[in-house]
């Protein structure tokens, strides 16, 4: 017995050394680090494409439209787990919006702005710049959700489009952000917020959906501490989740009102801009990527869009795992890009 103990705390000890060690080694946590160019800017907004080695084998060139929430980092956290690094291989002219950091300047900025100007803007620009008529938008998430909005206004300039993990029909009560979100005064939330909703609440919140994760994480960080390359992997993915920016209060009401509580998108009865936002008309190629472990946007949300659409070419694509493993986990590197890839390929 006594000897056992020795041994335990020689292990222990020998542990804290090397996690000593591995934290030494440690100046940077680098991610998103596949070069890209700025070419457009409007307010916070920066157009960027991806810088390539050799031309692209695509004639389409693809625009990657993020959600408000968090950042579009995630698509490259580290290089052997970026999507955005394997659409490059794989031959993609890839532009991608960057929305930056909304300030209480920009308090007042609504999903009219962020559809029919910034998106409509940048889709312009790639357009121009590449001499086409239409082009390829893949989108993640409620950047799904604005880019089928959009394809559905604006379906003389989108050829293809890919939706990842996207919400379309609110009402589900699968995953408790769908459940919660139904009984909340949204007006009140921005208005105790002054018009700017701190990043930090809205994480707090997904924290919330799934209590268990923050001991999931320290067990996570505790068994990392003596190895480099999985504390590295833990460290990029917390410095994601802490860049999470702030969310103009009016996009983030509008948002939350009209779609989460009246579901108006489905019901053909969502109005942006003035314009009516009718689904019959979104008719370019849809390929439609939901996770079947997702706690954040359920398939149940997600599956509805091909029934509504006016597509003829549409196909619903089933991911194996969650919200975030779609895009980092080890599976996503061998499966999702080589997949949407395919897709694009047979349709260019």
């Amino acid at each position: 017995m006594e000897n056992k103990i020795v041994e335990e705390m020689n292990n222990m000890s020998s542990k804290l050394l090397k996690s000593y060690e591995t934290l030494n080694q440690i100046h940077e946590v680098d991610i998103a680090t596949s070069p890209k160019t700025a070419l457009y800017t409007e307010d916070k907004l920066t157009l960027y494409r991806y810088d390539r080695d050799t031309e692209p084998t695509y004639k389409t060139p693809v625009l990657i439209v993020y959600a408000l929430v968090n950042t579009y980092k995630m698509l490259d956290i580290q290089p052997d787990r970026s999507y955005i690094k394997n659409l490059l291989a794989a031959g993609l002219d890839i532009y991608l919006i960057d929305w930056g950091n909304p300030t209480k300047a920009d308090k007042y900025i609504s999903m009219d702005d962020y559809i029919n100007t910034y998106i409509n803007n940048c889709v312009d620009f790639v357009r121009k710049k590449n001499r086409v008529e239409k082009i390829n938008i893949l989108s993640i998430c409620q950047g799904g959700t604005f880019s089928v909005i959009y394809s559905s206004l604006y379906p003389s300039k989108v050829k293809n489009l890919v939706t990842h993990v996207t919400p379309i029909d609110f009402s589900t009560n699968d995953g408790l952000l769908f459940r919660w979100s139904k009984d909340m005064d949204f007006d009140k939330v921005v208005e105790g917020f002054d018009g700017l909703i701190p990043g930090d609440f809205l994480n707090q919140g997904f924290d919330m959906l799934k209590p268990m994760m923050k001991i999931q994480k320290q067990q996570t960080l505790t068994n990392s501490l003596d190895d480099k390359d999985k504390l590295m992997n833990f460290l990029r993915m917390e410095k994601w989740i802490s860049e999470s920016p702030d969310q103009a209060g009016e996009c983030f009401r509008e948002f939350m009102k009209e779609l989460y509580q009246g579901n108006k998108l489905i019901k053909g009865e969502l109005e942006v801009g003035g314009k009516k936002v009718n689904l019959k008309n979104l008719t370019c190629s849809l390929l439609n990527i939901y996770a079947t472990e997702d706690h954040l946007v359920p398939p149940a949300a997600t599956i509805p869009l091909n029934d509504y659409v006016g597509s003829k070419d549409k196909e619903l694509y089933s991911f194996k795992g969650g919200h975030i493993g779609v895009f980092v986990g080890s599976k996503s590197q061998k499966e999702l890009a080589p997949a949407v890839t395919s897709w694009l390929k047979k349709r260019d």
